[in-house]
């Protein structure tokens, strides 16, 4: 499945100022091994070593965060977009 991947600011710089990206994978979890593989060091941004998203990362898959669905497990199908959204620190 061909989806997009919305990246924040933050990580831009890692797509080379590119805000989206379209990948190949039918999970959440190979669409963002996708991104990892086509702009190497989303990886160690995303996940923590038991491979799991970190805490203060969140995946949306249209406007259901993915940890309510199925996890990195949840199915995409083409077309759909995966939003990335770290959790931001305030006063």
């Amino acid at each position: 499945m061909r989806i997009s991947i919305r990246v924040p600011t933050q990580l831009r710089t890692l797509t080379g100022g590119a805000g989206e990206v379209a990948v190949d994978g039918s999970t959440v979890g190979e669409a963002l091994k996708a991104l990892d593989a086509a702009h190497p060091g989303f990886a160690g941004r995303l996940f923590d070593d038991n491979g799991q998203l970190r805490r203060f990362v969140n995946v949306f898959l249209a406007d259901e965060d993915v940890r309510f669905l199925d996890g990195l497990n949840t199915p995409v199908t083409d077309g759909q977009t995966l939003s990335i959204v770290p959790a931001v620190a305030g006063g």
